[in-house]
């Protein structure tokens, strides 16, 4: 069976989809097979970063009410054979979920792929609750900023009460990545460091990404960043996703600036 893992955020705008998009593909890519899902019924935007808006027929709603079957749904990647997607519904809204049909669905995909990933809405209403009810494991997105932070540790709670990994006396295994790390605003203090989000949050460090303007780029084009080896929030992706498939890999310090070690130094002889 493959293991389940829900990304998760408490507020939008945080790069949660772009972070299932390029994990997802980095596990591919790993020589994993890999699906993942849209949860965000009437709001899917994960088709167009992995650049696959085209090619959606069917949805994981006409699975899930047998309208049509699992693999007909399933599109295979272009860019890694062992990456698949299956799209959100546009025309229906959240309300059309039902947990007996999400269990179904999702213990079918774990008997036929390694990882699961479950993109879940944001925030944390309904859709949340139905993305994160049979999860093994959660990827908990955040930026270093105090919203994000509140709302994420509010998310967190709802994972630990409302999962059914939990329900039967489990654990539900988070990890937790901070996105767009401003290194000059960290050093300043005008933006959380990771030790002050881990003393909030209390849960695994899994990877640090540094902000990088080249993420919308590659998002409105339909190429994960984490394809391109130049940038260094798609060398942070493919550092998360070997983690994620068992690997230990050093965690590298982004909230450095770039010759920061240098540059203290110099102050030292000014």
């Amino acid at each position: 069976m493959g293991i389940i893992i829900a990304v998760i955020s408490g507020k939008g705008g945080v790069g949660k989809t772009t972070t299932t998009a390029n994990v997802g593909l980095g596990i591919a890519m790993n020589e994993k097979r890999c699906v993942v899902v849209d949860f965000d019924i009437g709001q899917r935007n994960l088709d167009m970063i992995l650049g696959l808006e085209n090619r959606v027929v069917y949805d994981m709603v006409q699975v899930m009410d047998e309208e049509v079957g699992l693999k007909q749904a399933l599109i295979k990647s272009k860019m890694n054979p062992n990456l698949f997607f299956l799209a959100a519904s546009q025309t229906k809204d959240k309300s059309v979920l039902d947990s007996k049909k999400i269990l179904k669905l999702v213990t079918s995909l774990s008997e036929d792929f390694d990882f699961v990933i479950l993109d879940a809405p944001a925030g944390i209403e309904t859709g949340y609750e139905h993305t994160i009810e049979f999860a093994d494991r959660a990827i908990v997105v955040v930026n270093p900023e105090v919203s994000s932070i509140r709302d994420a540790d509010r998310a967190i709670g709802i994972l630990d009460s409302k999962s059914q990994k939990v329900k039967d006396g489990g654990e539900v295994l988070k990890y937790l990545i901070i996105n767009r790390i401003n290194p000059k605003m960290v050093q300043s203090g005008e933006m959380l460091s990771s030790e002050d989000i881990l003393e909030i949050l209390s849960i695994p460090l899994i990877g640090k990404i540094p902000e990088d303007r080249g993420i919308i780029d590659a998002s409105n084009q339909g190429k994960p960043i984490i394809l391109d080896p130049s940038s260094g929030a798609g060398r942070a992706y493919v550092r998360i996703a070997a983690r994620l498939c068992g690997e230990q890999v050093a965690m590298e310090n982004v909230e450095l600036p770039e010759n920061g070690f240098m540059q203290k130094i110099k102050e030292m002889f000014q």
